[in-house]
This record gives C-alpha cells, structure tokens and sequence, in this order.
C-alpha cells in the first residue's frame, strides 16, 4: 500500500463487479477472472497489516456476457464496477444492451431502490463507454486508431481536482473505441491527442476511465503478444507499447476509486 493511507468505512462498501470479459488465458488462470484482477489491484491500493481487504469491500462478479440474468438487485450493493472488454461498447449484442439498461438503471433509479443510498458506478474502458452510452452519448471507433501500454493523460481542473492536483497520470490503455463528447451533467476528467474524453465524473454518482489501472505489466504483456500473433496488432504498435510497458499509476487511480464510493 502507498503512503496515501484511506481509513476503511464503518462497514464494508458492496462492490459489484460486472464482467463484460474474459482475460486472456494466463491472466485468468492467475487472477480468476477480472474480479480476481480488481481484488489485486484495490487490495494493493488499501490493506496493510493493520487493515485487511474485508475491511474496505465485498465483491460478488456477476458474468453478465453468457448470463443475462446474472446481475445484482440494486438493493444489495452499495456500487457496481464495469469491466474492460474486447467488444465494442457501440454494438447491438443482447449482453451488451442488457447491461446499457442495467446501468442506465442503477444511475437513474438506484436511489430509490437502495433505500435512498446513491448507488456509485464506476466504468472500465469499455465500462467507460457503456455508461457513456447509457448517458445518452455516441461511442464510435476512433479514427486516431489505436491506445496501448502506459500513456500519459492530461488532466482537466476538474481532474486534478480528483486526483490530488496532479497535471497527468500514466495509465495502461487497449482501446480502438471512444465516447464522443461528455454527457449532460458530467465533467470531463482528462485528455490525450487520440482520445479526448479519458473519463468523466457526476459527482457522487458516476465516475469512469477510457484505461485500465487494474493492467499490471504482465497482463498488458499478455495482451500486446496475443494481438500481435492474430495479426491485429503490426510489429510497431507492438513495439512501442512494449517499450513503455513500465510503471504506471494504477494504484493511485484505484485510490482515487475508493475516495469516490466513499462521498455521500
């Protein structure tokens, strides 16, 4: 854990994790799953010997891509996170607009139907595009191409404002797709010349990035070897994202995460 130490709350938050993937083979027989990822990453971003992970969050995962059932009651959970994907958060798949009205729901009504309690949601890269659909906003593919690997990120005032003051952040990226503009009522919370919109916040309400905190070295490595081999990926974005395939500030992000799920 960082210097940044976060109390943990009088009872654990219940975070719903909505799996819109699978990772590739040897991330998942590592970690089991993207829950398995995000565990890692918050349980680097808050325990330490004094305060375990059971007393920040309880996770459920719920694989809302081969089960359209699968999906928490909005009375249980304090906060639903949506996971990255490799499809696109544009296309018209019965999964992908299940869960477009499962989260356009838990923004709009999870109010009432948490007792009054704001259900928080958090968005993934892809989760960064659903949400951004679910508000309304076109998701596209972008024209600039590609983002992989560890990227700087400009921050907006607003987030700065999110993130301690920092002017940029280093965040891991896989994305060909991006929200166009920022829905109504939301801010956006920083930019790179590719991708203009790398995340937004509604206040105490929504608050998604365009990359991956959750990516270690070893998954981005993964990743980028696996889309060279189909083919998907040339031999320079291949290069390139290996190269600065290196530290990056997840854990940061994922405590800047938990600040969030925290305000009333």
């Amino acid at each position: 854990m960082s210097s940044d130490t976060i109390p943990p709350p009088p009872s654990p938050i219940r975070l719903a994790i909505l799996e819109a993937d699978t990772p590739p083979a040897g991330t998942h027989a590592r970690y089991n799953g993207y829950r398995g990822v995000f565990t890692h990453l918050f349980t680097r971003a808050l325990t330490s010997p004094e305060q375990p992970f059971s007393s920040f969050l309880t996770i459920t995962a719920h694989d809302v891509v081969n089960n359209l059932s699968d999906y928490p009651s909005l009375s249980e959970i304090d906060a639903i996170l949506i996971t990255g994907s490799k499809h696109s958060a544009f296309e018209n798949d019965p999964w992908i607009l299940s869960l477009t009205e499962f989260v356009k729901k838990a923004i709009t009504e999870g109010d009432a139907a948490n007792g009054g309690r704001k259900i928080k949601v958090i968005g993934v890269c892809f989760g960064h595009q659903i949400v951004g659909r679910a508000l309304g906003q076109t998701v596209e593919r972008n024209e600039k191409g590609w983002e992989v690997s560890v990227t700087r990120v400009g921050l907006t005032e607003v987030g700065k404002g999110i993130f301690k003051g920092r002017e940029d952040l280093k965040i891991q990226q896989m994305h060909r797709d991006h929200v166009v503009g920022v829905p109504e009522g939301a801010q956006l919370l920083a930019s790179t010349d590719v991708c203009e919109n790398q995340g937004f916040i509604i206040p105490g309400k929504v608050l998604t990035v365009q990359g991956h905190p959750e990516f270690t070295t070893d998954i981005m490595e993964e990743l980028l070897e696996s889309r060279r081999a189909i083919g998907l990926f040339n031999e320079e974005l291949f290069g390139s994202g290996m190269e600065r395939n290196k530290a990056d500030d997840g854990v940061f992000i994922a405590q800047a995460f938990y600040r969030f799920l925290l305000q009333d």
